[in-house]
């Protein structure tokens, strides 16, 4: 019996396994022990290090103590709570991982600080980012939105003769003058067809009405700049940072694109569209 059964193949394979299994056990490298935390140098000082950048001094030995427990502490919860899968499907922790995956491949750019040739190119091709706004400077008297074209007249007559434009129209709290600012900021402030209109009209010259949101406006223009292209020189900085930060977007995107081909994506919701469309 014994006989027969030795010259059964399955026992051989059976016994082939076993082999196997031992002899890799007993040659393949030993996996980390998980139960085994070791606090290096690097990490002690690395402790300390932000001790004093947080309390501005140097911490004693039963501080470190403290802050070393602290960190098995940490590190013997984070282990269990892996073990246990608690990891899997947290938001807050797929956030933090994938914002220290972006730092990594932020540091992978190429940090060579861009040429006057590349700042100038791309000055030239984002003009309307670094274009600095006309400025004006006018005076104005405002009228209610019911006003008449009439009564603009009427106070605009007075105003060439010399009246003092305060007592024409009604009071508010705009200023009667305004130096020097930026359209963009009239824009804001008076809307933008009053802007447009400041733009168009001739200096020195009471002229109106002007509409704007808050009513008619009776305006003169005392003085206009218009928009004006900076030199390079002039906002190297803010160009510099401007092309950085474009290129280091334009890379995240890149390296994005990469691992996103290395993925197969399966969309098993059958109410994705419906979803979206509520």
């Amino acid at each position: 019996m014994i006989r027969k059964l030795l010259r059964e193949p399955v026992l051989h394979f059976l016994l082939i396994g076993v082999a196997i299994f031992v002899a890799y056990g007993a040659l393949a490298p030993a996996t980390p022990d998980a139960s085994r935390i070791v606090v290096s140098q690097a990490v002690v000082d690395g402790m300390v290090r932000e001790f004093r950048a947080r309390w501005q001094r140097t911490p004693g030995d039963a501080e470190i103590a403290g802050l070393v427990e602290s960190y098995v502490r940490d590190e013997i919860l984070y282990r269990e709570g892996v073990a246990l899968g608690l990891e899997r499907d947290d938001a807050v922790i797929k956030r933090r991982v994938r914002q220290k995956l972006e730092v990594i491949a932020e540091e992978q750019i190429a940090r060579d600080p861009p040429t006057d040739a590349e700042l100038a190119a791309y000055l030239a091709a984002n003009l309307g980012r670094f274009t600095r706004p006309g400025t004006v400077t006018f005076e104005q008297v405002l009228f209610a939105q019911a006003a008449t074209f009439a009564e603009v007249e009427v106070a605009r007559a007075a105003a060439e003769r010399g009246a003092d434009p305060m007592r024409l129209g009604r009071s508010s709290l705009l200023p009667a003058r305004v130096d020097e600012v930026p359209l963009d900021l009239v824009a804001r402030d008076f809307g933008s067809g009053f802007a447009s209109e400041l733009a168009r009209l001739p200096a020195n010259i009471w002229a109106g009405p002007v509409r704007s949101g808050l009513g008619l406006h009776l305006v003169r223009v005392a003085a206009l700049t218009p928009p004006a292209v900076p030199a390079l020189a002039d906002v190297r900085s803010k160009v510099a940072r401007e092309w950085e930060n474009e290129r280091r977007v334009a890379s995240l995107a890149q390296s994005y694109r990469k691992l996103r081909d290395r993925y197969e994506v399966v969309i098993e919701a059958t109410q994705l569209a419906s979803a979206a469309a509520r």
